[in-house]
């Protein structure tokens, strides 16, 4: 067997088990369980089971990668923007009603999150872009459904605000010694992310943009995630492969699935890896 087509079915043999739904009391075999301890100590049972097959896949795949590029098993890291790197200072609907009372926003904070959620998740236009260049159109839109309130001046200062220093923080404080140690042991690093063109000043806001080796925004290379494109253009921004390289993010449709579709690897941040420090240790870098 070739050692590409031994990766491709240790890949899918990965994939398969991390998209593994909870197995119901019901589909455990033909038993028929009398009592409910009996059921939990079934049901534990396969998902223990599941859990080792699924760290013996992973570590017979790490240890096929570092069989061929040493003990560094990707040339590249590929790191998702917001849920991931940066989170929001404060939660999205306080700031809205926060600075929207001066210009007569009366809905509760609840009322704004969920009147959000379901505009941000309903069709854009003709286009399937959200972001476009600087965003400007897509989030007026967004402000205006979620507070009811369509003054320009308002929607200015929100605009603004989110790309100051005071709107985001990072979500590792770790974060900067582990990409320095990545870079120094020759692992390339770059954010990939469904962003209008206000990431790099946000980036430059947190002091943190000189971590990267490139920078893929949707908004510039159009094409959003999971659209495989955005992370090939990373991989090209870099020099490198998709294979070479292993994307982390939190949303497992766009960063997880969309990686992947790119031939990328994919860990899921707050799943697979909860920590920086812990996606080095997995390359192969002591931090």
């Amino acid at each position: 067997m070739s050692t590409r087509v031994f990766a491709r079915l240790l890949r899918h043999r990965l994939r398969a088990i991390q998209t593994l739904p909870p197995v119901p009391t019901a589909a455990l075999g033909e038993r028929r369980l009398a009592t409910a301890a009996g059921a939990v100590a079934a049901e534990a049972e396969v998902h223990d089971g599941a859990s080792r097959w699924d760290l013996t896949a992973a570590r017979e795949y790490e240890q096929y990668r570092r069989s061929i590029y040493g003990e560094i098993t990707h040339r590249a890291l590929l790191v998702d923007a917001v849920g991931t790197l940066v989170v929001p200072a404060q939660p999205m609907a306080q700031i809205y009603k926060t600075i929207g009372e001066k210009y007569g926003v009366s809905y509760s904070e609840d009322e704004i999150l969920t009147r959000y959620r379901w505009a941000y998740e309903q069709p854009w236009g003709r286009s399937r872009l959200r972001y476009v260049d600087d965003g400007r159109p897509f989030w007026q839109h967004i402000v205006s459904a979620s507070t009811g309130c369509s003054d320009a001046k308002y929607f200015e200062e929100l605009y603004h605000y989110y790309t100051t220093e005071k709107a985001w923080r990072l979500c590792d404080p770790d974060a900067e010694k582990v990409f320095s140690a990545l870079r120094k042991a020759g692992v390339k690093i770059a954010v990939v992310s469904n962003f209008d063109t206000r990431l790099r000043p946000v980036l430059q806001a947190l002091n943190c943009d000189h971590w990267f080796d490139a920078i893929a925004v949707s908004a510039e290379v159009a094409a959003e995630k999971p659209n495989p494109m955005i992370f090939l253009k990373a991989c090209d921004f870099l020099g490198i492969k998709p294979e070479e390289a292993v994307h982390v993010g939190d949303d497992r449709r766009n960063d997880l699935w969309g990686a992947r579709d790119a031939g990328c690897d994919a860990w899921l941040w707050g799943s697979d890896v909860c920590s920086f420090k812990e996606v080095a240790r997995r390359i192969g870098v002591k931090v």
